[in-house]
């Protein structure tokens, strides 16, 4: 099956229209006709990593995406042709380890196969994303769309609204919850409105004063700006759980001065080397924790929670033909919350795609 991508021929190359080949479907495969596919700070990662570090080329990015069913195989049962439905990034793994056994499938013992950049389970070939007007995936990472959501701002829950909420479900936050939130990017703008939603009393960590505003607006109890010490001072111990999604290297003990006994820190968007004083964790019994992703079960839960509570991300739509310049917004974080590109008309007046 052939199919129209934004596509990165080698390291450095820009993103251009091109025809790609997608594997034969197999009988627990879903055939997609993609919609809207979100815009996420690991896309932009990965077309800057030239392969001496690890980078994949020709790449396609786009891993949380939803569209419309337009085939099936003889095995699925949970999907129909015209149905619509979201993919994250996970579109395989090998459902037998016992991360997978307990529905974790994000954490793979086996590895999970990455909607774009990874391989394919079966005969080897490389993923390419949903950058795209088609994808093919196995039933079990397909996932039913709330139909009172907009599908284009679901997009985003997919990658930043799971990675959240892996972590705010199995820190059991609720009615009664002091929930903290570092950052007001794609991820924390999703854990406020979902704690928010869960009952939870959210306190905004942000170093911009412009931000209080919007965190006011999507839910926040309070705000506090990180850079000053009395602020950040009068909010020590009063946090049970916090959420950290900022992306590059700072301190933590800010945060985790602001956790009251039995507190736990998820640091979720810094993925490098940290370094914790123990005293830190010492006082008060406190958890320093991370998580990534999401699984099967998680996964639909998060989707059932935001279709029952009308929860979705902020947007901004981008046409295929912008998206290089929603790169260099995104590249300065200028953006709000998340782009979201606009794939239901891509390629519909390419012939090799009728």
């Amino acid at each position: 099956m052939d199919a129209l991508a934004l596509q990165a021929d080698k390291f450095g190359a820009p993103l251009t229209p091109t025809v790609i080949h997608r594997r034969s479907r197999r009988p627990d495969d879903v055939e997609i006709r993609v919609s809207y596919c979100g815009i996420c700070h690991s896309d932009l990662h990965a077309l800057h990593t030239s392969p001496h570090d690890g980078g994949a080329f020709p790449l396609v990015p786009g891993h949380e995406f939803v569209g419309k069913v337009t085939a099936v195989g003889e095995e699925v049962t949970e999907f129909h042709v015209g149905d619509s439905v979201a993919v994250g990034n996970i579109v395989d793994s090998c459902g037998t380890c016992r991360m997978c056994q307990a529905g974790q499938e994000n954490f793979c013992e086996n590895f999970p196969t990455l909607t774009y950049a990874g391989r394919d389970r079966v005969d080897g070939t490389p993923t390419l994303g949903a950058y795209a007007t088609r994808y093919i995936a196995k039933e079990h990472f397909v996932y039913h769309v709330p139909p009172s959501l907009d599908p284009a701002a679901v997009a985003p829950l997919m990658c930043a609204g799971i990675t959240v909420w892996e972590p705010l479900r199995s820190a059991g936050v609720g009615p009664g919850t002091r929930l903290g939130v570092v950052g007001l990017g794609g991820l924390g703008h999703l854990a406020v409105k979902l704690g928010r939603a869960l009952g939870a009393d959210v306190t905004v960590f942000t170093t911009s004063p412009n931000k209080i505003d919007d965190a006011r607006e999507l839910g926040a109890d309070h705000v506090v700006i990180s850079r000053d010490d009395e602020a950040m001072a009068a909010h020590r111990a009063t946090l049970d759980v916090v959420i950290d999604t900022v992306s590059v290297e700072h301190d933590l003990a800010p945060y985790l001065h602001t956790l009251d006994l039995d507190g736990t820190l998820f640091s979720l968007g810094y993925l490098g080397p940290i370094t914790v004083s123990t005293i830190d964790l010492l006082v008060g019994r406190k958890r320093l924790a991370s998580a990534g992703s999401g699984g099967h079960r998680y996964t639909q839960d998060l989707l059932g929670f935001c279709g029952e509570h009308n929860v979705t991300a902020d947007i901004e739509i981008v046409l295929p033909e912008d998206v290089e310049h929603a790169f260099e917004r995104l590249r300065s974080n200028d953006v709000r919350y998340r782009f979201v590109l606009d794939l239901s008309t891509f390629g519909d007046d390419n012939a090799v795609l009728s």
